[in-house]
């Protein structure tokens, strides 16, 4: 049998199974034959003695939006093993849009994305995008259809319940995208417009992703003061409407919540024995990422940009504003009242500002001797609400446990413009198996590489992926558990991790000794009534 032998490779399947030394056969972009050492197929070799072989790792909550189509070698994440990602998240991405809504988005979300020049925005429709998407990137893509988007194309940003009609618009825009390919749906539901969607209305649109085969995966209305009402809520909209729920970045974030991880726990245990078809996904870091806009309440970025632009120039609406975040707890903040100190610059949309990364409000306050306030009004006026933020608010004790359920699963959450990103986008996986599997033993190799691979196969329904097993795809990285880990810090997030000499898509390596080969054989994977193919 000829192709591509892996001969002597230590096989950590993805099912949680013990390892095994066994010589992999790789053949026409499928694993072709798995056989004892010394009995491998006939072919190349390659000598895996002493690394892991995998299943390709799977981000289940990416931010590549734009970041795939316009660098599709896509470093980041095929240096760190992923060969599939999920997009659409949060609730906002770029289809399904018209030209008004696609102009609105490319500003709202200039501080997670960018806003590239001379970018070719040739599509509307989810059908479109992916179709994109195929014309060649260096991992595979399944998109979530974001309902902040749908919303906005159905009804602008109007802070109201829908009416009849804008609801029957909605689940017509989702059960299309459904059809186009979109795996399931996403919320982000501390971020407008998406946020002014009661659950009536959540459940509505759910019941329709459900009925098509898809699931629910949600940023919910509080990380913070109210995390644990959050959470409920988000279990009962997956009750009423019978969708399976995918809780993402599950983290229980704020002094408030710290080693309160069981409590959450019990909630979802609770839940799945009786019946709900429930999966989570969280980053092995402590400190969030976002837009500094988001920590704004919701009412003042009603109407879009401009309209919340035009808030903060006024000064009596902005000094309501700021003893909303300072004393009350803004929604945007979670509940909680905004701790300058853990609100760090990360990037900024005008080179102008970009000497204020790296340094928290706090300090560019200080620096300045004005109030913090007053530094962030600023920030969100000169930046155009284009700058994103660290957010120093994790709880070690929260992460080690919420990582350890066995519907775990790891999305990076990574966020790939602005100067001093959060390194999660390069370092999550590979942080995993490092720090938190041969360092501290939080979790066994298998165990995690099940969360990394086989849970996350399980909720994307993907068809004959995410498994080490004859037939499937080979969508594969090797690595040395001796070395594995993760090289990028906050001070220089976009260093390539260490220990994953080959990462192989469709089994073409798109990382070969170490080094990226400039192969683009990833495409978009699409949802159908038979599984996401």
């Amino acid at each position: 049998m000829g192709g591509l032998v892996l001969r002597g490779a230590t096989v950590v399947d993805g099912t949680g199974a013990p390892a095994h030394v066994a010589d992999v056969t790789v053949s026409g972009g499928r694993i072709a034959a798995i056989a004892s050492p010394g009995a491998g197929g006939s072919g190349r070799i390659l000598d895996a003695d002493g690394l892991i072989l995998a299943p390709g790792f799977v981000d289940m909550h990416a931010h590549s939006d734009l970041a795939l189509l316009s660098d599709p070698g896509h470093l980041a994440k095929v240096g760190q093993g992923v060969t599939c990602e999920v997009l659409g998240q949060d609730g906002l991405s770029y289809a399904p849009v018209d030209d008004t809504t696609l102009a609105q988005l490319r500003r709202q979300l200039a501080g997670w994305n960018g806003d590239p020049g001379g970018f070719d925005w040739d599509w509307r429709s989810v059908g479109e995008y992916l179709a994109r998407l195929d014309r060649g990137i260096a991992v595979n893509a399944c998109y979530l259809v974001p309902q902040g988007t749908v919303r906005m194309l159905a009804m602008g940003w109007d802070a109201r319940p829908a009416t009849e009609a804008e609801l029957e618009r909605q689940k017509t825009l989702v059960a299309e995208a459904m059809a186009e390919g979109a795996v399931g749906m996403s919320s982000g539901l501390t971020y407008t417009p998406g946020m002014y969607a009661g659950d009536d209305e959540l459940v509505e649109l759910c019941r329709v992703v459900a009925r098509l085969g898809g699931y629910y995966s949600p940023h919910h209305r509080s990380y913070g003061a109210g995390a644990l009402e959050a959470y409920a809520e988000m279990v009962a909209v997956s009750r009423a409407s019978g969708c399976p729920l995918h809780l993402a970045h599950a983290t229980m974030n704020f002094a408030v919540n710290a080693g309160r991880a069981g409590e959450l726990l019990s909630l979802l245990d609770t839940a799945i024995a009786d019946g709900c078809d429930i999966t989570l996904d969280t980053y092995p870091y402590l400190p969030g990422s976002t837009t500094l806009a988001a920590l704004l309440p919701s009412w003042a970025s009603e109407g879009g940009p401009d309209h919340t632009l035009a808030r903060l120039r006024d000064p009596v609406t902005a000094e309501r504003v700021r003893r909303v975040m300072e004393e009350d707890g803004s929604d945007g903040c979670h509940g909680v009242p905004v701790d300058w100190d853990t609100i760090q610059i990360s990037g900024t949309r005008s080179p102008a500002l970009a000497d204020r990364v790296g340094r928290t409000v706090a300090r560019l306050a200080a620096d300045s001797g004005r109030a913090p306030f007053e530094v962030y009004r600023e920030q969100l006026v000169d930046d155009e609400l284009g700058t994103t933020i660290l957010q120093l608010v994790g709880n070690e004790e929260n992460v080690r446990a919420i990582m350890r359920h066995p519907a775990h699963t790891c999305g990076s959450d990574g966020l790939l413009t602005g100067a001093r990103p959060h390194p999660r986008a390069w370092g999550s996986f590979p942080r995993y198996l490092g720090h938190y599997v041969r360092e501290q033993g939080v979790l066994t190799l298998e165990e995690c590489v099940a969360h990394l691979t086989g849970n996350a196969a399980r909720r994307l329904k993907l068809v004959e992926r995410g498994l080490v097993r004859p037939g499937y795809h080979a969508d594969l990285v090797l690595f040395d558990p001796l070395t594995v880990g993760d090289a990028a810090t906050f001070d220089d997030p976009r260093r390539q991790p260490t220990g994953i000499p080959y990462v192989f898509v469709a089994g073409v390596p798109v990382i070969a000794d170490g080094h990226p080969t400039g192969a683009l054989p990833g495409r978009a994977l699409r949802h159908t009534p038979g599984g996401t193919l």
